[in-house]
């Protein structure tokens, strides 16, 4: 726990081609709180940082005005991590306080975040603080309807930034924030032209709040009211042209109704040995279809101290456990996924049969964990 807890934080700063994402980082990099920033770009030719120039070396280690670093990526993602921790155990810079991503606009983000979370030193170094993702309101609609990145890098963000809403109509905004509250209704939508939209909050989306030592489960781990998951759930599964309602939002949405984001809720601890089998089974089985997945878990050798989980497709962060909960009055297991191609009421089904939730059909728990992709109605 205390090794990532000291762990430099990471975040992601996604957008399709020409989202606005290094106007958004120029904006960022003046705020003081960002300090002792490395910033990692994965094209430097094309990025504008000249005004905050004010030393470059050779090895792709450059000085800003206002204390932050900027890297441009030499070979793996990884190496740069390391680089980084290098100079800075050796004293050859300052120890830093955040490191940013941006990463290029045709990026899945996937390979980005399995870059932090799966190699074992870079994990000991640093932990995952969370994606942004720019969304252009002039392009956004057409942009999603023509390149799977930029679904997945909406679908997979903790913050949503749209930007140049100025130059869309009042129209296209509302229908680009339907879109993107329907492949993400969790993630805060957040106006690009606003002050909020030029601090360092905008990155605190943590698995960890640096500042408490605790989990800052309120700010990534948001759960749907049962009444609203209850209506999404079965909006989305009837059938469109007998239940009458109005599905025009989903005909928009066609390029991205393969995503979905859901949570898991349950009441009771957790088995160890059953956790471990859903999650490995899930990510070994299915893992390219797990875009994410963040939670909370009350475990029965310890109920006292939650598990923490965060992974990105087959890639998780070694589970940490917490000293206390959060709100020692809601100690519930509460998990947040978004999958594509991966139907919730498998992953539900899954999840109930290794927790031993009643449910009615559900499956045998023992064949579903000698043959898992046999049992009658878990199959894809």
């Amino acid at each position: 726990m205390s090794l990532l807890l000291n762990a430099v934080p990471v975040s992601i700063l996604t957008g399709f081609l020409g989202a606005g994402k290094t106007f958004l980082l120029n904006r960022l990099l003046k705020d003081p709180d960002l300090t002792d920033t490395a910033v990692i770009i994965n094209e430097f030719g094309d990025v504008s940082l000249d005004h905050l120039l004010v030393e470059a070396s050779s090895d792709g280690i450059i000085e800003l005005s206002d204390g932050c670093l900027c890297c441009t990526v030499r070979g793996e993602l990884v190496d740069t991590l390391a680089d980084l921790m290098d100079r800075m155990q050796t004293g050859k810079i300052k120890p830093l306080k955040r490191v940013v991503i941006e990463t290029t606009g045709l990026a899945d983000p996937a390979p980005v975040l399995q870059s932090v979370m799966g190699n074992p030193v870079i994990a000991q170094s640093y932990r995952l603080d969370g994606v942004v993702t720019v969304v252009d309101a002039a392009n956004g609609l057409s942009t999603l309807d023509h390149h799977e990145e930029a679904v997945k890098q909406v679908a997979m963000a903790d913050r949503l930034v749209i930007s140049k809403i100025s130059l869309a109509t009042p129209d296209a905004v509302i229908s680009l924030k339907a879109r993107l509250r329907a492949l993400n209704p969790r993630a805060p939508m957040i106006d690009g032209d606003v002050p909020e939209a030029g601090k360092a909050e905008l990155f605190h989306c943590g698995l960890y709040d640096p500042g408490t030592k605790i989990a800052d489960v309120g700010r990534w781990l948001q759960d749907e009211a049962a009444a609203d998951h209850d209506h999404h759930h079965d909006h989305d599964h009837c059938d469109h042209e007998k239940c009458g309602h109005d599905h025009h939002h989903h005909d928009e949405n066609r390029h991205g109704a393969d995503i979905r984001s859901f949570s898991l809720v349950h009441d009771r601890p957790i088995d160890p040995m059953a956790l471990e089998m859903f999650v490995d089974l899930l990510r070994s089985a299915h893992g390219e279809k797990l875009l994410r997945m963040k939670a909370i878990v009350s475990m029965s050798d310890n109920p006292d101290r939650p598990l923490i989980l965060h992974g990105v497709q087959t890639v998780f962060h070694t589970p940490q456990r917490m000293a206390a909960w959060p709100d020692p009055s809601d100690r519930r297991t509460r998990m947040v996924l978004i999958t594509k191609d991966l139907p919730e009421a498998f992953v539900r089904d899954l999840f109930d049969a290794f927790t031993g939730k009643p449910r009615i059909d559900r499956p045998d728990r023992q064949a579903l964990e000698d043959n898992p992709l046999a049992v009658p109605g878990l199959r894809m």
